[in-house]
């Protein structure tokens, strides 16, 4: 423990506690503000300091440091405090090293001195060396000001030290800086970061209405973001801009736009584009590539088309990565490779990252020769060193083509730097499902127990394969052994979108409001369906009860209430959009393609794999999945 902070583990800094420290100053020069214009620590000492600002080179810096010592200036925080700025805050190779040799030889440095060099730490990426600082600053006697703190806050958050993080909170608040914005908004960064977003709204609530900045609120909707609380993040984006008035800037549109994207709310995402479009003067390569993310996973692929095709010469790497994902989500892999192909004519290098949608998307569609000579040049000609989820998406492409045995033999063959991994066992297991092969989807499993990573949704595949084949004890033994390892499925959930609101629904949900005219109108599709000839198809229900029972738990699937709320609460001929966290079984893709055809409307579905886009009776996928 140094002056009341713990340190973890950090490495020593460059700076030797000052030989002489100055006395810890009295309450009202500590808790005394600077204007904030005068962060910037720089000064008009001396000719050779104004020279130092502006030098071009650390090597004109160490001319004007000479030149310091000669006069006998170098110990003067007043007069080196330029030479300090200019090594710290350029980013010059060597410069730091300089900076804290300048620092050394100060006598009685004061707080501003300490958060330059903080600062430069920092900006250098020795977040460490700027907590160690902090305590020797305590230490000295000198006591921080408002502007130490977002520094040594950012530090915490490169390093995810959230304990010391709390501590130096401890510290604001006893110097009495939590009303200072910029401290507040760096705390609520510091929790976001640390994966603590229930904290980050805490330090949120807790800044006065006054003190909030929109970089306050971009914080918070970064921190919901990072912990996967997308619904959080959207609620929290909506009361910015309707109950704050707040103008949103680039950060919490972007955060926004990646919430609507995985809650697959459309609308929602459609009116923050046409903010954007009447606010801002144009869409740079940032929100461009977040707007096509959000339609790609929204299902609107063409919008998404559009807006990338807009982009024009602001397209880079990940706005190619972005498109090629999303057409992989959509099973376009012809159209997934001609973008790839353009990319490589602009002449940007491919990375893993779009190599991972390339490879996707040739999954996806079942493009397995074109998928080979993908991963062939990935490797031969981009010298991309193949991860663990290329070879995923290797097996997966074998195993969907029906060719297990290579599929097996690739997993066998994956360096121990990629695998083998579960996502590669766990691919083929799904193909297994897929092609009946119920001997090699039990050796699969055996293989994600041995990794310590098989889950409840691994023991229901093999558990329903066993059911369809009448093993009724295998299929029992499997369940109970997932039950007694504390393994517990996620709950199946289908969500859609009616005016901007996400509605979602779970098995036999009876919570909704209009749940009485939602199993009314199920009861018209149910019926309108046997009018037509359609019998529901319970050969994946791994139930040992009657046919009757069967029909009756796959007449309220999750998807199927969100379908009949979608139908009774959109306009005739709107599309109906649902997002589901589960892989879409065979009779709920059945039973869509014959509701579109009959309610002559459109029904998008993004189960946990891929869209399914059906349309009179027909799905886009081609029944590749």
């Amino acid at each position: 423990m140094v002056g009341g902070l713990v340190l973890s583990q950090a490495q020593p800094h460059q700076i030797a506690t000052p030989r002489t420290a100055a006395p810890a100053p009295g309450p009202g020069p500590v808790l005394e503000k600077r204007p904030r214009e005068q962060a910037a620590p720089c000064g008009k000492s001396s000719s050779s300091s104004a020279a130092a600002v502006s030098a071009r080179s650390v090597d004109e810096v160490r001319t004007a440091h000479a030149r310091h010592i000669k006069l006998g200036l170098d110990r003067s925080p007043r007069h080196a405090r330029p030479l300090l700025a200019a090594c710290a805050l350029s980013g010059w190779p060597g410069g730091m090293e300089l900076a804290a040799s300048i620092f050394e030889s100060l006598h009685e440095p004061e707080a501003f001195d300490y958060n330059t060099l903080m600062r430069g730490h920092v900006i250098s990426g020795g977040p460490a060396a700027t907590l160690r600082l902090y305590a020797d600053m305590l230490e000295a006697g000198v006591a921080p000001d408002s502007y130490t703190f977002p520094f040594v806050l950012k530090a915490c958050a490169q390093l995810a030290a959230l304990q010391q993080g709390r501590q130096l909170q401890a510290h604001v608040v006893k110097l009495g800086f939590q009303r200072d914005r910029h401290v507040q908004n760096s705390l609520i960064s510091l929790y976001g970061k640390c994966g603590e977003p229930a904290l980050a709204r805490l330090a949120f609530d807790g800044t006065e209405s006054g003190v909030r900045t929109e970089a306050s609120w971009s914080a918070v909707l970064a921190a919901y973001t990072r912990a996967g609380m997308w619904s959080e993040c959207l609620a929290s984006f909506g009361a910015m801009v309707r109950d704050e008035g707040w103008r949103p800037d680039e950060s919490s549109m972007v955060s926004a736009l990646s919430a609507c994207a995985h809650l697959g709310a459309h609308d929602a995402g459609r009116s923050i584009h046409c903010a954007l479009l009447r606010n801002a003067a144009g869409i740079n390569t940032i929100m461009g590539t977040a707007l096509v993310d959000m339609y790609a996973k929204c299902g609107r692929i063409d919008k998404a088309a559009a807006v990338f095709g807009a982009m024009s010469n602001d397209r880079n790497a990940w706005a190619y990565s972005a498109m090629v994902s999303g057409l992989a989500m959509h099973g376009e892999g012809r159209e997934a490779l001609r973008v790839f192909d353009a990319m490589l004519r602009e002449g940007h290098a491919p990375d893993a990252a779009v190599y991972v949608g390339v490879l996707n998307a040739c999954s996806r569609a079942g493009l397995l020769d074109d998928g080979l000579r993908c991963f062939d040049r990935m490797r031969l000609e981009h010298k991309v060193s193949p991860n663990a989820q290329h070879y995923g998406c290797m097996v997966d492409m074998l195993a969907r083509a029906g060719r297990l045995d290579e599929a097996r033999a690739l997993i066998g063959s994956m360096p121990p730097t990629a695998g083998p991994t579960d996502t590669a066992w766990r691919s083929l297991l799904n193909a297994c499902r897929i092609h009946g092969d119920l001997e090699l989807a039990g050796h699969a499993l055996q293989e994600l127990r041995r990794l310590g990573a098989a889950n409840a949704g691994d023991y229901v595949i093999v558990a329903g394969m066993h059911a369809r084949a009448k093993d009724w004890d295998a299929a029992a033994a499997l369940r109970t052994e997932a039950a007694d390892a504390g393994l517990a499925q996620c709950p199946g959930f289908s969500a859609v979108e009616v005016r901007g609101e996400v509605h979602r629904f779970v098995s036999q949900d009876m919570a909704h409001p209009r749940s009485r005219d939602i199993y009314e109108m199920l009861h018209q599709m149910e019926w309108q369906l046997r009018f037509d000839g359609y019998e529901p198809d319970t050969s994946e229900l791994a139930l040992d009860v009657g046919e009757e029972e069967k029909r009756r738990v796959v007449a309220a699937h999750s998807q199927k209430l969100a379908m009949a709320f979608g139908l009774l609460s959109t306009p005739e001929g709107a599309p109906v959009r649902i997002v589901t966290n589960l892989r879409m079984s065979k009779e709920c893709h059945a039973y869509s393609a014959r509701i579109s055809e009959i309610f002559g409307r459109e029904i998008v579905v993004r189960d946990r794999n891929r869209f399914h886009r059906f349309r009179s009776g027909a799905c886009t996928c081609r029944d590749y999945w």
